[in-house]
């Protein structure tokens, strides 16, 4: 059989709205930018991931909708109603005939190859049943995969593992620390840090080391 081919959804706020608990993690880097570099890097691997055909960003952020294009993404605006609705919504774009997983945008450490594995752990034969991926504390999600013929499912939020579980989706279990690294606080960004950041991410970190005082 061929290798199923999936649609990743990353919803992305507004970058003024985004990632308000990492405010001032950096001092001297604007929040912005370091919302605007999460997603970036997180959109650039899953651009690389040999098992996704297509990314579906949704946002109404235009900074963001143009740093994803160039990187050959697909924008359409965030239908608002909150994260749960935008992954509804991409998976509304992506088609009832595609593969689809719903994928946050703050892990700036993501490997492609780790994405993968991942979604090639999703059980792709009858009866059909979505997969997701806990965070690195093991009570998120990072990701919620629905393989051809299953409606995705999206309970992000508080206690979303518990939730998707509840929900019938199965937990995919392997070792994949870039991919269950998101970050919300300074101190997971310094986790995502020792793990290696992607570019844009680590550009911004780089700088403000280099400005640092001694």
């Amino acid at each position: 059989m061929p290798e199923p081919s999936w649609t990743v959804v990353v919803p992305v706020k507004r970058l003024g709205a985004a990632k308000s608990r990492l405010r001032g993690a950096l001092s001297g880097v604007p929040h912005e930018e370091l919302a605007l570099a999460l997603a970036a890097d997180t959109v650039r691997a899953v651009r690389a991931c040999p098992v996704v055909v297509e990314v579906v960003v949704v946002t109404d952020d235009p900074r963001v909708a143009a740093e994803v294009t160039s990187a050959g993404a697909r924008v359409t605006p965030d239908p608002a109603g909150g994260l749960n609705a935008a992954f509804r919504h991409g998976a509304a774009v992506a088609g009832p005939r595609a593969a689809v997983a719903g994928l946050t945008a703050d892990l700036p450490a993501l490997r492609p190859a780790e994405l993968a594995a991942a979604l090639r752990a999703v059980p792709t034969g009858p009866p059909g049943v979505a997969g997701f991926v806990a965070d690195a504390p093991g009570t998120g999600t990072v990701l919620l995969a629905a393989p051809v013929g299953v409606v995705l499912d999206p309970r992000f939020g508080v206690g979303s593992a518990g939730a998707h579980t509840a929900g019938g989706a199965l937990p995919l279990l392997g070792d994949w620390p870039t991919l269950r690294r998101d970050v919300d606080t300074a101190a997971d960004l310094a986790a995502a840090a020792r793990l290696g950041l992607g570019p844009r991410t680590a550009a911004l970190l780089d700088a403000r080391a280099a400005t640092a005082p001694a």
